[in-house]
C-alpha cells in the first residue's frame, strides 16, 4: 500500500492506549500520526508514551491538519459531537469511541453531518461484550427455541472499585445523558430484540462522595436505573443497572418464551435453554458465530471500500441515544415516555 492511512487521536485514555493503538498498528498500512489531549502537557506525555511522532495542543488543530486521513475519539462523551462534526467537515473520516455523544440531539447533530458526507466514513466503537453470544441470540429466537418471546430482563453491576480517573463517567457536563453502560447495554439488546418504542424509568442518585482526580465530587449521574422497554408486538423488558447492589445474577440477561426460557450468563460466558418443565442444556457457541472485537479493522476496511460499517454506524448510536434521553426524561416525569423515532436529517449548522 503505497499511501498509508493516517490517524490522529483525540483524547488517548485508557481503552485507546490498551485497546485501540495496538490494533490500529497491527493493521498494514495504517499510521498513527497525531494526537491531541486535553492539556498540552498530557498530550506530550501522550505522543512520547506511544511513539506517536506530532503533538497537538489542542484538538481543532488536530482535525484541521491536512496531513491527519481519519480521526479516532478518545475523549469525554461531551466532546464527541464538535469533534466529528468538524473533522467531517475537514475531510476526515471518523472512529469515536462509544458512548456516540453526550446527549440525543448532539447524536442527531453528528449522523446529519455524516449524511452531508457520505463519501467519508462515520462509525461509533460497537458493545462488544455480547460478541460472542449475539449470532446464535438471534437465531435461537427467530427459531422459536423457546416459542414467542414475552419478557427479557437485564441484571448489570456496577459496582466495580471506583478510579479517580473515571470521574467523568459521574458528571452530567462530561457525560451528559449517559448513565453507566446502559447506552452499550442497550445497544446489544436491540441486535436481538429489535428497537424499542416507549420507555418508562426509576433513577437513583448517590449519597457520598466519589472520588475524582481533583478530590471528592457529588456525582449528578445516577448510580441505580429501573427502566422498563416497550417494544413492537407486546415485548416487554426490564433493565435493572446499578452500582449499589450487586444481585447474585447480575451481568446477566435473561429471555421469557411461552416454551421456555433462554439465559445468557455474562460474568460465566455461557449460554443456555431451560424448556418449560425441563433442565437447564448449555448451548455451544459454532466458531462460525463467536465474534470479536474488530472495530478497528472494520473501520479501515470501510475507508479503502472494502465493504460498509454495520457495527455501529451513527443511525444505530442516534437511536440507542434516543433510548437513554427518553429515560432521562421518563425518570425526571415520572411519566412513560416515547423513544424519539424521527429521522434526522437536517443540517446542523
Amino acid at each position: 500500500m503505497n499511501n498509508p492511512l493516517r490517524i490522529g487521536i483525540v483524547g488517548a485514555g485508557r481503552i485507546v492506549r490498551a485497546e485501540h493503538v495496538p490494533r490500529f498498528r497491527a493493521i498494514p498500512g495504517v499510521e498513527l500520526t497525531a494526537v491531541a489531549n486535553r492539556t498540552p502537557a498530557s498530550s506530550l506525555a501522550a505522543g512520547a508514551e506511544l511513539g506517536i511522532p506530532r503533538v497537538f495542543d489542542d484538538w481543532r488543530q488536530l482535525v484541521a491538519d491536512p496531513d491527519v486521513d481519519a480521526v479516532l475519539i478518545g475523549a469525554w462523551p461531551v466532546l464527541h459531537a464538535p469533534v466529528t462534526i468538524a473533522a467531517l467537515e475537514g475531510g476526515k473520516h471518523v472512529l469515536t469511541e462509544a458512548r456516540m455523544a453526550a446527549t440525543a440531539e448532539d447524536g442527531r447533530r453528528m449522523l446529519a453531518t455524516a449524511r452531508r458526507y457520505p463519501e467519508r466514513v462515520a462509525m461509533i466503537v460497537p458493545a462488544s461484550f455480547s460478541l460472542w453470544a449475539d449470532a446464535t441470540i438471534r437465531r435461537q429466537l427467530a427459531d422459536g427455541a423457546i416459542g414467542a418471546v414475552r419478557h427479557v430482563r437485564a441484571l448489570w453491576d456496577a459496582s466495580g472499585p471506583a478510579d479517580p480517573g473515571d470521574a467523568w463517567r459521574w458528571r452530567r457536563r462530561d457525560s451528559g445523558e449517559n448513565v453507566m453502560a446502559l447506552g452499550i447495554l442497550y445497544e446489544a439488546m436491540a441486535r436481538w430484540l429489535g428497537r424499542a418504542n416507549a420507555v418508562t424509568a426509576v433513577t437513583r442518585y448517590g449519597t457520598k462522595p466519589r472520588l475524582g482526580p481533583d478530590g471528592p465530587f457529588m456525582a449528578d449521574i445516577p448510580e441505580h436505573v429501573l427502566a422498563i422497554l416497550e417494544f413492537d408486538g407486546g415485548l416487554t423488558a426490564t433493565v435493572e443497572m446499578s452500582a449499589r447492589t450487586t444481585p447474585r445474577d447480575a451481568n446477566s440477561i435473561t429471555f421469557f418464551g411461552t416454551d421456555g426460557v433462554l439465559r445468557l450468563d455474562l460474568a460465566a460466558g455461557q449460554l443456555a435453554i431451560v424448556p418449560h418443565g425441563g433442565d437447564p442444556a448449555p448451548i455451544e457457541i459454532a466458531a462460525d458465530d463467536r465474534a470479536e472485537w474488530t472495530a478497528e479493522i472494520d473501520f479501515v476496511a470501510a475507508i479503502r471500500g472494502e465493504r460498509p460499517v454495520t457495527l455501529t454506524d451513527f443511525e444505530t448510536g442516534v437511536h440507542y441515544m434516543s433510548v437513554l434521553e427518553a429515560i432521562d426524561r421518563a425518570a425526571r416525569s415520572g411519566r412513560r415516555e416515547r423513544v424519539r423515532a424521527d429521522d434526522p436529517g437536517a443540517d446542523p449548522r
